[in-house]
């Protein structure tokens, strides 16, 4: 007779599988118990071999970075694992303070049980990109922000994937009974409005019938340090060569509580947020954001401009699930490479620049770059400047010259805006006063720059020198002319 789930800890293997991997060295999931009749139980492998997750092995964690870092060859599957597994992780640390903290809450707006609710956030942390098309987030701006999602907001990967839970992923969502720590109750499941309400970052002014249990639980989906960001952090920083141990995970959670106000970090632990507030912001400044990626990017983003519907057809993925599901970079890659011998004439002509892009034959050269770090309340430099495109083309103009050059801006904010939720709910303990209070009235999380701002000139490789320094000239003039000097000795 098979093992049932009520007496799985005496069968060592049963209903359990396990993944190595490179992060955590094994991470478990939940499989059918043997001698069972086929589909006589739903397992998360089940949703793990859905094929809306099956696609996600097709489509690179790092957009177009793994042009530059050989090694940071990993997909959005493998880090969607690795995000369910540190979801078990996380509340396996946070779920007594969660409990403590929930007892505040009327008898009616009580959460379900602690098995219900690692369930409810693994399959979050599994789901949780599953909206993402080629290239991650570069195909959010260029091709899903031209859509709506059901509720009327801008489509983005995290509405997109709510969609797909809900119409795709429901019904197996539902059935599941286990994680591999324990087996929900009987009168319990698995919620997949739950789950997409999760994986959504809040908006600034937002009424949820949600309760206020759920909304916790989102600050591990939305908040400074999530489910997601612990796991890409680490992948990551490891993965593209940058740090082998990018920040201490367990410090991090073993001084971090739940309060009814939210997620709440013990003064001993601040050392280890901010710690891991740099290396993420370092990780944006020197993998996402380099310099060479980002002259890919502005490849490719040419390349969308001419052809993206032809790419993708259909129009509103939401509309169009089946088609979106064979949308992968690897499908996209077979595609393109055929379009010389296509009927289509558009096709054959966007032929050759789409294998100069996949050939890493990239056209754009950075010309010019500023950083800048952007603390509490600062602002007003010629980095903020929506015009700058066209101030320096008139500058240039001024100089008999038009030359053609695209200028680039990408924006890191280190910690979320401290009065909107997905900031607001993060909250220090002071170990000394016995009170909690937000950390923006903390000074060592203060210093941390809010955001910074890199704003780069890309021109054709072919562009001549005299050219190049033109634009690096006038370029440095206008950024410059915002720095002013003390009129007096301080």
């Amino acid at each position: 007779m098979p093992a049932s789930p009520k007496n799985l800890k005496c069968c060592i293997g049963q209903g359990e599988s396990l993944l190595q991997d490179p992060i955590y060295g094994y991470i478990p999931f939940t499989s059918p118990l043997e001698g069972g009749p086929p589909g006589s139980e739903i397992t998360e492998r089940d949703l793990i071999d859905h094929p809306f997750v099956q696609r996600l092995r097709r489509i690179h964690q790092l957009q177009t970075a793994w042009l530059v870092y050989p090694t940071a060859e990993h997909t959005r599957f493998a880090h969607s694992l690795g995000a369910m597994h540190t979801a078990s992780i996380a509340w396996a640390q946070l779920k007594t303070s969660f409990r403590c903290a929930c007892q505040e809450l009327p008898s009616e707006e009580q959460p379900p049980s602690d098995n219900c609710i690692e369930a409810l956030l693994r399959v979050a942390g599994l789901l949780h990109d599953v909206g993402h098309g080629p290239f991650g987030h570069f195909f959010d701006q260029h091709f899903l922000s031209r859509f709506k999602d059901p509720d009327g907001e801008k489509l983005t990967h995290e509405r997109l994937g709510a969609v797909i839970i809900k119409e795709r992923l429901a019904s197996t969502i539902r059935r599941l009974r286990r994680t591999p720590n324990g087996v929900l109750r009987d009168d319990e499941a698995v919620d997949p409005e739950q789950v997409a309400f999760l994986i959504v970052r809040p908006k600034e002014e937002e009424h949820s019938e949600h309760p206020r249990w759920l909304h916790l639980l989102r600050i591990l989906f939305s908040g400074l340090y999530t489910v997601d960001n612990m796991d890409f952090v680490l992948r990551d920083a490891w993965l593209s060569g940058l740090s082998p141990r990018a920040f201490d995970r367990d410090r991090l959670l073993r001084y971090s509580f739940f309060t009814l106000q939210g997620l709440a970090i013990h003064s001993n632990g601040l050392s280890t947020l901010t710690q891991f507030l740099t290396i993420r912001a370092e990780l944006f400044r020197s993998v996402y954001f380099h310099r060479t990626v980002r002259a890919a990017d502005i490849q490719l983003k040419r390349l969308f401009e001419k052809c993206s519907e032809l790419i993708f057809p259909f129009g509103d993925p939401t509309e169009h699930l089946d088609e979106y599901l064979r949308l992968t970079e690897w499908s996209l890659l077979e595609d393109v490479s055929r379009w010389g011998e296509s009927d289509d004439r558009r096709k054959r002509a966007m032929a050759g620049e789409w294998a100069d892009f996949f050939g890493r034959k990239i056209r754009w050269r950075r010309i010019a770059e500023r950083t800048v770090n952007y603390r509490q309340g600062e602002r007003n430099t010629a980095l903020d400047d929506s015009d700058f495109e066209t101030l320096l083309r008139k500058k240039l103009r001024g100089l008999g010259i038009d030359p053609p050059f695209e200028v680039d801006t990408v924006q890191h904010i280190s910690r979320p805006n401290d009065h909107q939720q997905a900031g607001s709910e993060n909250i220090l303990y002071d170990a000394e006063k016995r009170t909690g209070k937000p950390l923006a009235e903390e000074d060592i999380y203060r210093d941390i720059p809010k955001y910074y701002r890199i704003r780069r000139v890309y021109a054709p490789d072919d562009t001549s020198i005299e050219v190049k320094e033109a634009i690096r000239e006038a370029f440095c003039e206008l950024v410059d002319a915002h720095d002013t000097d003390a009129p007096t000795n301080m």
